[in-house]
């Protein structure tokens, strides 16, 4: 569901960069109040997690499209809603900068449809589901309907964004009636693998589940020691982005699609102006692996090497955003 810079008009494209930054502001003051530096590793291992299963994408059967996992429903099961939000900044903004995944422009756009409903849409269903304790079955019921629910508020907010930016060759209430559909059998399939990886982390090493204030607390030792899950989820990392990435559908995702649906092309020329420009010309300057591949060569290593690289950015990017705004050190300075 990444939005290209041709689908927001500079007017857009700043205001939700604004309301972007007004809620990534709020979560890190509410994770500087949280102050839990267990919180340090798991950020990281889970920003590369989702980075590299972003990667894959599954096709929808009997459509044309394909989709792939948003992440922020799972991070917020894991993280809570404030440090998951910034982890999914941090996995947009490298996927942005570094790869040309999703406008710079558009990347306000892209952090609220993606990671604002996910993260904070998704505690709210979580925080339900799990009030009288966590199980299989409520994490399955919270994983499906948060997936399903938040990537509808998600391609709403496209059609949204789109109609105020002007863009006529994508009319809103065609463009909903095709958006919301496809993203329906997407957000049913990202269900179903947040409820695997979230089961699987029940059973290894439950406390790193996220626990809301007033719900029962996490009491089970688990199978695994925290040291040895986190070394299973980095392995897998490795695994799908080096690997699997390579079996990833070539179908258009679900916004492109959609966009075909309505224009017979799967992108849309950008408006020229001043304001694009810069922001064109900031994202080559940046992006070293456009597209998830070495410029100017077809060789499908460089899908490989751009999961691999990638998750490592990622991983660096938020250890030194935990350190640089100094999110885990109130209790320990106080000691």
């Amino acid at each position: 569901m990444h939005m290209a810079d041709a689908l927001v008009s500079p007017a857009v494209g700043a205001t939700m960069a604004v309301a972007a930054a007004a809620a990534a502001g709020y979560s890190i003051y509410k994770v500087k109040q949280e102050d839990d530096p267990k919180k340090i590793p798991e950020m990281g291992i889970m920003g590369a997690f989702v980075f590299a299963t972003q990667m894959i994408n599954f096709t929808i059967p009997g459509t044309g499209s394909s989709g792939h996992l948003c992440g922020g429903m799972l991070l917020t099961a894991l993280l809570g809603p404030y440090a998951g939000f910034l982890t999914m900044i941090g996995v947009l903004s490298v996927q942005c900068l570094f790869f040309a995944d999703g406008g710079l422009l558009a990347l306000g756009c892209n952090i609220w449809n993606m990671a604002f409903y996910g993260c904070f849409i998704g505690a709210l269903i979580w925080r339900f589901a799990t009030k009288k304790g966590v199980t299989k079955g409520r994490i399955t019921a919270a994983a499906m309907i948060g997936c399903v629910l938040t990537l509808q508020f998600g391609a709403f907010s496209v059609t949204l964004e789109t109609l105020a930016s002007g863009i006529t060759a994508l009319p809103f209430t065609t463009f909903l009636a095709v958006m919301l559909p496809i993203h329906l059998a997407i957000g049913f399939v990202e269900g179903l693998i947040t409820t695997a990886v979230l089961c699987f982390i029940e059973d290894a090493r439950p406390e790193l589940l996220w626990c809301p204030e007033g719900n029962p607390a996490l009491t089970s030792p688990g199978k695994l020691s925290r040291k040895k899950t986190f070394g299973v989820l980095a392995a897998l990392c490795v695994v799908i982005a080096g690997g699997v990435s390579l079996l990833a559908s070539a179908n258009p995702d679900g916004l492109e699609w959609s966009m075909a649906r309505l224009t017979g092309s799967t992108e849309l020329e950008a408006a020229q102006n001043s304001v694009s420009a810069t922001a064109e010309s900031i994202q080559s300057a940046t992006a070293f692996l456009p597209d998830y591949a070495f410029k100017q060569s077809d060789s499908v290593l460089g899908t490989s090497v751009s999961g691999i690289v990638g998750g490592l950015i990622v991983v660096g990017v938020l250890l030194l955003a935990c350190y640089a705004f100094r999110f885990f050190r109130h209790k320990r300075a106080g000691h």
